[in-house]
């Protein structure tokens, strides 16, 4: 049996490397076609899609009936992205009814975008947090703020009682038996000169660079994919070296020619559409449990 309801924390917790890549469509009929998918997790894409929690959770109950995946486990992972931004406190405090929503379709994690303030950071993961889970709490964060309703339906989804949803649906790794992952998209300027307040905020796990809004936010319309100006290069370092002093994962773009070497350079979360990249991870870093 799967040490893990979250493959992705099942796997970095055993220092591998992980990858996703996104759904083209959320539906039922696409939650049935994407439950043997060779990612292991899946990215959920309503930062510009359709906010919409019915085809979010049409979605989820075919990952469910499609399942369990070859390695033993309920579902893939499903993590999305939010249409708001981590601007700050009060932006983030106006829309923390979206990470309700979402948790409450049984998602394993939230990727915040355009994370800019610490505040804002902080208040995203106690929108995330019940408020009996008090780890973190007087050390950086307040108590959390999700409410009672919505555990039923994400308990179906896991494949738990509703008592042991409510027992591990907290953040990992702030909670070593947390089962939800939160991230942030570090991806503009102003984002960037809070970067290591930003990650180092408790019940984060992991943070991205976000090149092509980055790249915009420098002032270049289309720089998503390397070779990258010199400034951006710089953003990129300063993003991963807040990471690693924050010991929260950093997610970074492969491919086939290049995987080894952001293995090599300590990327843990690996963003790829190809297959042959995560195959070529994999066998370089011994990977043995299934796909």
């Amino acid at each position: 049996m799967p040490a893990r309801i979250n493959r992705v924390i099942e796997l970095l917790e055993q220092g591998q490397p992980v990858y996703y890549t996104g759904v083209p469509e959320v539906s039922y009929e696409a939650g049935l076609a994407a439950v043997q998918t060779w990612a292991d997790y899946l990215n959920v894409e309503l930062e510009h899609g359709a906010f919409d929690m019915g085809a979010l959770d049409a979605f989820m109950r075919g990952l469910v009936d499609g399942g369990p995946t070859r390695s033993g486990h309920r579902t893939p992972a499903v993590i999305v992205t939010l249409p708001t931004d981590g601007t700050d406190e009060h932006v983030m405090r106006a829309n923390a009814w979206m990470v309700k929503q979402v948790l409450a379709r049984g998602v394993h994690g939230i990727l915040l975008c355009h994370a800019e303030t610490p505040a804002a950071v902080k208040v995203f993961v106690e929108s995330a947090r019940y408020p009996f889970h008090t780890l973190g709490v007087g050390q950086g964060l307040d108590q959390g703020r999700r409410g009672s309703g919505g555990q039923g339906h994400a308990a179906a989804i896991w494949g738990v009682s509703v008592a042991e949803y409510l027992d591990r649906a907290d953040v990992w790794p702030l909670n070593p038996n947390g089962e939800l992952l939160l991230g942030l998209k570090i991806e503009n300027r102003r984002a960037l000169e809070n970067a290591e307040l930003s990650t180092r905020v408790p019940g984060i796990a992991f943070a991205e660079w976000g090149p092509g809004d980055m790249g915009m936010s420098f002032g270049w319309k289309d720089a998503h994919d390397p070779p990258y100006p010199p400034e951006m290069e710089a953003a990129r370092a300063r993003v991963k070296a807040a990471c690693d002093a924050a010991g929260i994962a950093f997610l970074n773009g492969v491919t086939p020619e290049n995987v080894v070497q952001m293995i090599d350079e300590g990327v843990k979360i690996c963003s790829t559409r190809s297959r042959e990249a995560a195959d070529i991870g994999r066998r370089y870093t011994g990977r043995t449990l299934p796909v």
